[in-house]
């Protein structure tokens, strides 16, 4: 069933707010989009309305955690992580408070709201912060899992959702472990690693590959930092050939990480499909993503050209 992350975020934080009084929600004049207004409907006295101030949001939302609850703040990617930096960078993060930062409508896939509003910074701009996790699920499941699990932490996080609806990769939070690389399709000689809808992106890109004889081997990465490492390793050891896909610039993101990582455990080439140190434009998120080769087109296209 297809379904957004954004909005297996807001269910599940409604289930969340209603399990432990310890959770206290902010957002950002944001509520429907975010999906935080389904919390809000649960425990509308732990629900705060910041308005269009996401670094206030985040000052609050530091006091609050400071004071022993467990608060999470929502707003688009592009403002809670850009606007929104010192404040978490200093507010959050140096004393290490449990302020989970869940972002929605990150990527092009916004579409029309235009450049301004696609985030494909946000992971490079939270992953280079001292302490803070960053997690990016690929489907309504694993976003689940995800929510949960920061919820359950002292660590400051960040969580990185969109606004489309995606088909679904796992069948239910059960299956999922957001701490490991999972192999979603078992390959030979070629390793995709991908995040978010980029998952799915693979896949049908695998799909596509195999009329050429290409095996491909997709994993899903939710947990970019803290990554898994041992798991990371054992399948760049195992693989001649290295590709990453992600929805962001291919610098500072997943791209970056898994080249980092090889660098200095396991030396392989790695091709970092995203976008490559360009905006995009306003435009539907589906013809967005086949001008940039975020498709399953497109991610075949990239692999296809480089093996050649």
């Amino acid at each position: 069933m297809a379904k957004a992350t954004r909005e297996a975020y807001g269910e599940t934080l409604a289930q969340l707010v209603a399990e432990n009084p310890k959770i206290v929600v902010l957002d950002a004049d944001l509520a429907g989009s975010t999906k935080t207004a389904m919390a809000k409907k649960v425990a509308p006295e732990r629900f705060f309305d910041m308005g269009i101030a996401e670094a206030d949001m985040i000052g609050h939302a530091a006091g609050l955690a400071a004071s022993g609850y467990v608060a999470f703040a929502s707003s688009f990617a592009m403002f809670a992580t850009g606007r929104a930096w010192e404040q978490i960078r200093n507010s959050v993060a140096y004393p290490h408070l449990p302020v989970k930062v869940c972002a929605t409508h990150a990527g092009i896939s916004v579409g029309e709201d235009g450049v301004s509003h696609q985030a494909i910074e946000d992971i490079a701009l939270m992953r280079v912060i001292s302490g803070m996790q960053v997690y990016v699920p690929c489907d309504a499941a694993e976003t689940a899992a995800v929510i949960r699990y920061v919820a359950s932490t002292k660590d400051p996080c960040y969580v990185r959702l969109g606004r489309s609806a995606v088909d679904d990769v796992y069948h239910s939070e059960a299956d999922v472990n957001v701490l490991k690389a999972n192999v979603i399709r078992q390959g030979h000689g070629v390793v995709l690693f991908a995040c978010g809808l980029m998952v799915q992106s693979a896949l049908a890109a695998a799909e596509m590959l195999k009329a050429d004889g290409i095996d491909l081997t997709v994993v899903d990465v939710c947990a970019i930092k803290p990554c898994d490492e041992d798991g990371i390793v054992k399948l760049l050891a195992a693989n001649d050939t290295v590709f990453t896909a992600e929805e962001h610039s291919t610098i500072g993101g997943l791209g970056g990480m898994i080249a980092e990582l090889a660098s200095e455990k396991c030396p392989r080439p790695v091709y970092r499909i995203g976008l490559q140190d360009v905006f995009a434009e306003s435009g539907a998120a589906k013809d967005l993503m086949h001008k940039y080769g975020l498709d399953g087109e497109g991610v075949a296209a990239f692999i296809r050209n480089r093996l050649k």
